[in-house]
């Protein structure tokens, strides 16, 4: 399943994934492979990722459901 979070997070910002990836200290592919659902990240990039958007990683990672459906219901 796409993260939807992370690519929204990342678009607002204005970022490319290779901005992201250089500022946590990873691939530009590991961004784009998390985006797309094909990896799952370890814990420590989980951690990376979330503080550098400001959110937490249960919001980034854990909720996607409920995220996805909120935005299909416009609530």
């Amino acid at each position: 399943m796409k993260n939807e979070r992370l690519i929204d997070l990342r678009v607002k910002a204005g970022l490319t994934q290779e901005q992201v990836a250089e500022a946590i200290g990873i691939s530009q592919s590991m961004i784009a492979h998390i985006e797309a659902g094909r990896r799952e990240p370890r814990k420590h990039i989980k951690i990376r990722l979330a503080k550098f958007f400001g959110v937490s990683v249960e919001w980034l990672f854990y909720e996607q459901f409920d995220y996805l459906k909120s935005c299909s219901t416009g609530t």
